[in-house]
């Protein structure tokens, strides 16, 4: 006779089966998206590793220990590339991004300096359409995976803090004869620092700080000639300013983005400044939680551009508590 397991097991089963069924449903979308066909854009000195805009309400407060999985779903056009004087480097530009990514982030109840320890993982899907004077070119496929093993939370009662070490590992598809390629072909070590502050009455600041260290890309192509490419080091975040009603919060968000050292191919400056890029962005966006679930959506415009695609940003995020 089949011995019945007890309620506590039953329970911890069915939420270890739960979170199994979601990894592989995530995966095979992921994989499903991968070979169906698309497109990808990445350059050595107009692109960079985060995607710029990301994150927004409470982005300095890690949610209690638990598990938790949130979908990035974001939509990017820009049919400008500007210049370091904010003119057109590129008279016939091109570029349309869609892409999704899946995050699986796990807070344990160890505390460290008397901050939660957490960890989690970053799953980008890529579709990208790109033109410009060289040619045009489209390729889908998954991109650099992001992994972080050590974040650190802590909680006061209006203020949260997060640090960690976010690592972009370049298993992307690279090919450096391409125009559009899904990864970098060289790593990114990115300390963060998150920061959010809300009042007892719903009012909310919060920022996420990022440096981004890059290494060589050594199979890169620049000006027909083959070399090692090294894009310079960035400063760059995503900030938040809302109100909070009841289930509600509507506010204004975006992103700054500041390369702060030159891009270098073989060890010289690119150009005369470095290829040194700079963005503004802004934008509305809403939130709404509805149980253990929070909907996100938001709209970024870009401004201030220099060395990067000028363009506008759609997004809709998706937070799931297990």
């Amino acid at each position: 006779m089949k011995q019945a397991l007890p309620a506590a097991k039953t329970k911890r089963y069915g939420r270890l089966k739960k979170y199994f069924q979601i990894l592989f449903l995530m995966l095979f979308v992921s994989l499903f998206v991968a070979t169906t066909g698309g497109n990808v854009f990445a350059t050595e000195g107009g692109g960079g590793a985060y995607p710029n805009g990301a994150e927004d309400f409470m982005s300095g407060a890690v949610p209690p220990p638990g598990f938790y999985f949130l979908d990035y779903l974001t939509y990017y056009k820009a049919d400008k590339f500007r210049d370091g004087s904010g003119g057109k480097l590129m008279p016939d530009f091109d570029l349309k991004v869609t892409a999704n990514v899946f995050r699986f982030l796990y807070v344990t109840k160890q505390q460290i300096l008397g901050g939660f320890w957490g960890m989690h993982v970053f799953i980008p899907v890529l579709n990208v359409d790109v033109r410009n004077p060289f040619g045009s070119q489209s390729k889908t496929g998954l991109g650099d995976i992001i992994v972080d093993p050590f974040i650190l939370s802590w909680h006061w009662k209006n203020f949260h803090l997060v640090t960690g070490l976010d690592i972009y590992i370049p298993i992307g598809s690279y090919d450096k004869n391409d125009l559009a390629n899904t990864g970098r072909n060289y790593w990114t070590f990115e300390p963060i620092v998150g920061a959010t502050f809300i009042s007892d009455g719903g009012f909310e600041v919060s920022g996420k700080f990022m440096y981004d260290f890059n290494t060589s890309n050594s199979d890169a192509i620049f000006q027909g000639i083959d070399g090692e490419y090294k894009s310079g080091q960035e400063f760059h975040f995503d900030y938040t300013i809302a109100q909070r009603f009841g289930n509600w919060a509507v506010g204004l968000g975006g992103y700054y983005y500041k390369q702060t050292t030159a891009d270098k191919f073989d060890g010289n400056k690119v150009g005369p400044d470095g290829f040194k890029g700079q963005v503004f962005a802004f934008g509305p966006q809403v939130k709404y939680d509805y149980k253990n679930m929070s909907f996100i959506l938001k709209y970024q415009t870009e401004t201030s551009v220099k060395y990067k695609p000028e363009g506008d940003k759609f997004w809709f995020k998706f937070v799931y508590a297990f």
